[in-house]
């Protein structure tokens, strides 16, 4: 078999359902995803199998989830089924919550980076902020578009940052303090307010 297919050398793409324009604001929003999955891949390759078994398998959960919310983001069919559910956005928070009570206390805004799988979870992050924004685009141009796919986007960039301090806190690096950050997570606030 073949991977080449020549149909994209007009510069158009397959979606579920019709072909667009591959600069096409649905394409950006679920390529970017596929970007924050390839990502993912690469920090796990820097987890140890031992300190990291519990959350190695939250992220190949997450790799399919992201393939599922890829998917429903390039379906265009009247009759949509969506693979990426509600579910996906609850075991996301209750990880979130586990992770924040794991890591220290978080005091200051503070730099990607530490340890090398936390600098690819940071990048996986941001990657995913950037995906929440085009599907925000994407939304605006056609309504029928997933709001589970929004939601869990969200929730991921989340999980993300706390994961990564975590990683930092297993690996024993210590978070880098942005320098000029004042004290904004005082009060008791244990994670990144967004």
């Amino acid at each position: 078999m073949k991977i080449y297919t020549r149909t994209g050398d007009q510069g158009q793409t397959s979606l579920i359902g019709g072909r667009v324009d591959k600069d096409d604001i649905r394409v950006e929003a679920y390529g970017t995803v596929d970007e924050i999955n390839s990502f993912v891949g690469q920090a796990m390759t820097e987890l140890d199998q031992t300190l990291f078994q519990d959350i190695l398998a939250d992220l190949e959960k997450i790799q399919h989830e992201l393939f599922d919310c890829g998917g429903d983001l390039s379906n265009v069919t009247a009759r949509r089924v969506e693979k990426l559910k509600a579910d996906s956005i609850a075991y996301l928070e209750q990880k979130i919550d586990e992770m924040i009570e794991e890591a220290p206390a978080l005091e200051r805004f503070i730099l990607p980076g530490g340890s090398k799988p936390s600098a690819s979870i940071h990048i996986a992050r941001t990657i995913t902020r950037r995906a929440e924004r085009l599907v925000v685009k994407l939304m605006k141009q056609d309504e029928s578009t997933s709001t589970v796919a929004l939601k869990y986007l969200n929730r991921l960039s989340d999980y993300f940052f706390a994961l990564a301090r975590v990683i930092n806190f297993r690996l024993q690096v210590k978070d880098v303090e942005y320098a000029r950050s004042a004290n904004v997570f005082s009060g008791g606030i244990r994670k990144e307010e967004n």
